[in-house]
């Protein structure tokens, strides 16, 4: 009955171009393509404590940058309680979703970019931890396995800074599969003078198992100029939380804040 159920209801939003949904409490109209992954969201079982700290750190005078955008629930629920949105999403599918759902809810200040914010400017290739572009595990990681592959355009991030000259920003979420342990050293100059609040994804899982503990003890040391350092549901953490052995096997979220 479900089944059927799912069956009727895809093409009847697809006809009508958006599928709506109240997620945390802002009405949204959204991809007729995604209508699975929307229902979970509008009930609250998507990363719940990011939309609570989405509400918590973000004011109409701030900025939020979110950096691994996929096709956009942070960015389009940011852009309703701040005043811009920069976002980055290199998977050429998501990006196409992320821009859709941009403009069904005619949001104008948010700055998207299919790009990659990387070590280095150039062309990599991009591929998923999950099998298929778009479904929110894209990396710049080498995955041997990948049958589907795309190019991404990759760009550092102070060159980023200097082309767009974005102002303060208050918030950046950096939700990258693994390409956060590249990146953030590129970025530590940056973090260290502007002190934004940091969420702060990390993959080590994706790693090859004896260079773990190292990365993310590489990622401590680099980011021990943030004072306070909180878990994903915002409770008192540590650098050494961050370099244990339970990050180096799970996924794990981190919040540093000044």
């Amino acid at each position: 009955m479900l089944r059927t159920l799912e069956q009727l209801v895809k093409p009847y939003y697809r006809y009508r171009g958006y599928y709506p949904a109240r997620i945390h409490g802002q009405d949204f109209r959204l991809d007729p393509y995604h209508t699975r992954f929307w229902r979970r969201a509008a009930r609250g079982l998507w990363e719940p404590e990011l939309f609570t700290l989405l509400r918590r750190h973000l004011q109409p005078d701030r900025v939020f940058c979110d950096i691994g955008a996929w096709i956009g629930p942070s960015t389009i629920y940011a852009a309703r309680l701040c005043k811009r949105v920069i976002c980055f999403e290199p998977d050429p599918v998501a990006y196409r979703y992320l821009s859709w759902n941009i403009e069904l809810n005619r949001l104008t200040n948010v700055s998207p970019f299919c790009l990659a914010l990387a070590p280095r400017m150039g062309i990599e290739t991009l591929a998923s931890f999950g099998g298929e572009l778009g479904d929110s595990m894209s990396s710049l990681l080498k995955i041997d396995e990948a049958t589907e592959t795309a190019t991404a355009l990759t760009l550092e991030w102070t060159r980023f800074i200097e082309l767009a000259n974005p102002g303060r920003i208050d918030l950046i979420k950096l939700d990258i599969e693994g390409g956060e342990f590249d990146l953030l050293p590129t970025m530590a100059d940056y973090l260290a003078t502007e002190l934004p609040v940091l969420y702060l994804s990390t993959h080590a899982p994706f790693l090859e198992s004896s260079m773990r503990r190292s990365r993310l003890q590489a990622l401590a040391d680099l980011l021990a100029f943030y004072p306070h350092c909180y878990d994903q549901h915002f409770k008192p953490a540590s650098m050494e939380d961050l370099a244990s052995e339970d990050s180096a096997e799970h996924f794990r979220t981190f919040l540093l804040s000044p």
